[in-house]
């Protein structure tokens, strides 16, 4: 096994952290206590072509694989833009994907090349308020309106939201109770966010101000029939597809948070000087940052793992779920033990790894929650009995 970057993924990651370089902490700090969308960094990773890495290179896209664009989202996460520069372009990566898979020419072709280019921005219409993880039960309907469709309902955590010109939108045509299975009757569209039927409100939360997150009403949004994914009733496997690569991305991000409040704790240990000796000297503070670095590696290694086997067209399911659990875990006990490392300092803004933990907490949220994915490996990998 060749643990080590290729030359052209060694590329990648240094085109991006230079980018990433012209964005520094008092930007982030700025735009964490602003709540203003980072619009110029979604640009100039657009200029970079960056928002186009994973999909095809016939509409301005990188045509590469799910491994580099977690090198890239582990670069930005690894940044001082943390996870509200990750989740500006996040959704470019996995998003799109089920309109490269299941999309027709044409709507590729319409769809794709704005996206890649930064000159539209979407968002994802998935959750709802009542369904959360169980997303069989989604109550968003689509009606037919003739040959189109008129949508109706709620959605929430629709990050970006506010600045998003699209919408993957994840809809009911059929009753759940009227299905054969509760899989069956969703219909994927991807469409205008349209303000005169839609109205977008921002959740107010505990980080990533930059990035919003938001509750979307959905009332009679017209939607044509041009704009729908793929067959009627078939968007569960749609939506499968892009599941093990956002996995994938998170786990990375969450990584690369929590790498970078190591490297700031690490730092803090060996200036900081108490009783006439730097603390970082003390193995009560060298020990757990020790441990932080070796969960942060192993985290990195698993989630490199499961973007090869998705690359290589082989089942990674439970290596996805793992690197997810392991990246978020990992990157939350080192943000948390970089507080703990800064003492009080910790608490204050201008040390920055107060952000980072409540930035890196996402990864242990969303998309999924660690008690699911637990869920998933006993029955998967252990072979127990189903607990839900």
């Amino acid at each position: 096994m060749d643990f080590s970057l290729t030359e052209d993924q060694q590329s990648i990651c240094e085109a991006v952290e230079k980018i990433c370089d012209g964005y520094d902490d008092d930007y982030w700090l700025g735009r964490d206590n602003t709540g203003e969308f980072p619009h110029d960094f979604h640009a100039a990773m657009a200029e970079g072509g960056w928002l186009g890495i994973a999909m095809p290179e016939e509409f301005g896209g990188a045509g590469l694989g799910v491994t580099e664009a977690a090198l890239m989202m582990h670069k930005v996460a690894n940044s001082s833009g943390a996870m509200a520069a990750a989740s500006a372009i996040h959704i470019n990566v996995f998003g799109p994907h089920p309109i490269v898979v299941f999309g027709n020419e044409e709507q590729k072709q319409r769809w794709l090349p704005p996206l890649i280019a930064g000159k539209e921005k979407t968002c994802f219409g998935i959750t709802e308020p009542d369904a959360g993880l169980n997303t069989t039960s989604i109550k968003t309907r689509a009606e037919r309106d003739g040959e189109n469709y008129k949508v109706y309902g709620k959605k929430v955590w629709t990050s970006t939201g506010l600045q998003a010109d699209k919408i993957m939108l994840l809809t009911r045509t059929t009753p759940k109770e009227e299905c054969e299975k509760p899989t069956d009757g969703m219909t994927l569209f991807y469409t205008d966010l349209n303000r005169d039927y839609c109205d977008v409100r921002a959740i107010p939360k505990m980080g990533r101000a930059a990035v919003p997150s938001c509750e979307t009403f959905i009332d009679g949004l017209p939607i044509p029939k041009e704009d729908r994914i793929g067959e009627e009733g078939k968007a569960f496997k749609y939506i499968l597809h892009s599941l093990n690569p956002e996995r994938v991305l998170v786990a990375m991000e969450g990584i690369g948070i929590g790498q970078n409040a190591l490297a700031r704790a690490a730092q803090y240990a060996k200036d900081r000087v108490v009783f006439d000796r730097p603390i970082g000297q003390n193995q009560s503070i060298q020990h757990p940052l020790a441990v932080n670095w070796i969960e942060l590696e192993a985290a990195f290694l698993m989630a490199m793992k499961a973007a090869y086997l998705y690359d290589s067209n082989q089942p990674c399911g439970l290596e996805a779920n793992s690197a997810k659990y392991l990246g978020g875990e990992a990157g939350f006990n080192a943000c948390t033990q970089a507080i703990m490392t800064h003492g009080g300092m910790g608490y204050a803004k201008e040390f920055h790894v107060e952000r980072l933990l409540r930035e890196v907490l996402i990864t242990r949220l969303a998309p999924i929650s660690p008690q699911l994915i637990l869920c998933n490996i006993a029955e998967k990998a252990l072979g127990l009995p189903k607990s839900y």
